[in-house]
This record gives C-alpha cells, sequence and structure tokens, in this order.
C-alpha cells in the first residue's frame, strides 16, 4: 500500500483517461494499432500517476536514442500533454555518439516534423568505450556507454533548465535487469519508475517501465519511427543480457503470462520473509504506516 498521493498526483491520475485514444472500429484488438497505443498510454499514465514522475511545472527532457522505446515515450507523453490537467514541458535531446555508419538525418527530420522543443548533441563516445573496454574480454560495451551518455545528458539537463530526465525502460528491461542481478551481481535488484541522481540535482523518471517491450515494438512499427541501430551492442555475442531475454522468452512458452507475474511480484514484496537485515529492520520500522500483507 503506497503513501496517500498529493492533489498533484491524483490529478496525473486523470491522465489515465484522458490521454488513452480509443482503437478504431473494427479491427481486431489483437491487432489493431489504436488498441495498442491505448493500452501502452493508459499503462503509462498509470505509471506517471501511481509514482507521482509528472508534477506541476516540470520541465522534463526526453532521451531520444533513436530507438522504438525512446520514440515510443516521447510520442505517448506528448499526446497526454495536450490533454494533461497538469502543465509540463518536454524536450526532446538526441545524442549523436559518431558511431560508424551512423545516419541521423531521418531522426533529425522526424523530430523537427514532431512538435516538441528538440535538440541534438554530437559527442564522440563510441572511441572512448572503445578504449576503457580494449583488452577486457570479458567487458561489455553498454556499462561504459550508458554513463557517458547519462553525463552529457545531465549536462544537458542542466544547461537547458529541465529538472527531470526521461528514460525509455520497459517492463522487459527490469525484469532482465531483475535476473540480471539475482543470477551474476548476488543482488535483488530490479529498476525503479523514478531516482534522485547523487548530486541530487535531477530526478530520472521511466514513464514505460510497466510497458511491455511486445505493446512497444507493436507500436514503433505502425507508427513508422525511423530506428537508428546501435553499433556498439549490437557488435558484441553472447551478452547476458540477451540470454537473459531468450530464458524468459522460452519460459513464457509454458507459462502463459510470466512476464506481468514477475512485474507484479515486483510491486508486491514481503520485505519481512528476506533475509537483509537493514531491509528488515527499515520494514520493522515503518510497517505500522501501511496495511499487513497477506
Amino acid at each position: 500500500m503506497s503513501d496517500p498521493k498529493s492533489p498533484a498526483e491524483d490529478r496525473l491520475l486523470e491522465l489515465t483517461v484522458l490521454g488513452a485514444p480509443e482503437a478504431p472500429a473494427g479491427e481486431s484488438p489483437a491487432e489493431a494499432p489504436g488498441k495498442i497505443r491505448a493500452r501502452l498510454s493508459r499503462t503509462m499514465l498509470r505509471t506517471v500517476g501511481t509514482y507521482g514522475l509528472i508534477e506541476e511545472g516540470d520541465r522534463i527532457l526526453v532521451a531520444v536514442s533513436g530507438g522504438k522505446d525512446s520514440y515510443t515515450l516521447l510520442d505517448l507523453l506528448q499526446a497526454a500533454q495536450r490533454k494533461s490537467p497538469v502543465h509540463y514541458e518536454l524536450v526532446a535531446v538526441h545524442l549523436d555518439q559518431q558511431q560508424p555508419g551512423y545516419d541521423g538525418a531521418e531522426l533529425a527530420a522526424w523530430l523537427e516534423a514532431f512538435d516538441a522543443p528538440c535538440e541534438i548533441i554530437s559527442e564522440d563516445t563510441y572511441s572512448t568505450v572503445l578504449e576503457l573496454t580494449e583488452g577486457d574480454d570479458n567487458a561489455t560495451y553498454c556499462g561504459p556507454c550508458s554513463r557517458l551518455r547519462r553525463g552529457i545528458l545531465y549536462t544537458a539537463a542542466e544547461r537547458i533548465g529541465c529538472n527531470k530526465l526521461a528514460l525509455g525502460h520497459h517492463r522487459d528491461d527490469a525484469l532482465e535487469t531483475l535476473l540480471l542481478n539475482l543470477f551474476y551481481a548476488g543482488r535483488l535488484q530490479a529498476m525503479p519508475a523514478s531516482y534522485r541522481t547523487q548530486d541530487k540535482r535531477f530526478e530520472v523518471i521511466r514513464p514505460l517501465i510497466e510497458c511491455s517491450e511486445e505493446d512497444i515494438e507493436s507500436h514503433s512499427l505502425s507508427r513508422g519511427y525511423p530506428i537508428i541501430p546501435c553499433n556498439l551492442c549490437g557488435s558484441q555475442d553472447n551478452l547476458k543480457r540477451v540470454e537473459i531475454a531468450e530464458l524468459l522468452t522460452e519460459l513464457e512458452k509454458n507459462n502463459p503470462g510470466l512476464r506481468q507475474i514477475m512485474l507484479s511480484a515486483l510491486r508486491n514484496v514481503r520485505p519481512s520473509h528476506l533475509l537483509d537485515r537493514e531491509v528488515a529492520e527499515a520494514w520493522s520500522a515503518a510497517a505500522g504506516r501501511y496495511k499487513p500483507r497477506r
């Protein structure tokens, strides 16, 4: 059970109704692009309202990588913005990492045609990532690439006056991260809907964190986003994240809805039944604020 919501969060919950378009009449619910978009919108806006991700007066940097997730995030946030009872601003920022073969012309044209402020930053993180991982056969590009990219986005957010950064991570990203940490790092950790940066300057939000990748993929295809492939992540074989994604897909063949059940588990934790003493002590101290869990 969560804490009581503020009036602003209550108003944002209205978006779950206001921001969800109807599916076109006569189309199959399983295939209709409008139906999928409506489901994505409802899920995103429910997450926004539940976790208080957007508040009155927010100026949000939306990181647009050129992938399906970030296009979907910007598209849905802007659609919700037009009907939202809460005023907030969006600034789309794309980082050209100067990867070989990169062609951002279609993305730039799409952003220009999209009715939202946007900016494209160019910095050679590609060469830096290769240098940092050189000579280490076990190193993956994703870690250093993510840290470099995040630092550049933080700098951009401060310069353009944004107090929040929105990232396109979705449900499947969170579940894969949970299993990666469980299997290989010895941690029970996934992805939160929001967190504060270490220097406390910005809040990072993930409005799509409860949306399925399958829906995002279908929505992206129907919208025709100009996808830019990543030549770093895509160039490495035997990545653990890929293996985990394949494992989940295999398990779900015999257990329909497995990913959604796992997502529900992330919302339904029993701190008293774990072995972490800090968690147990914190839960014991706060338990009086919540109804007993069964």
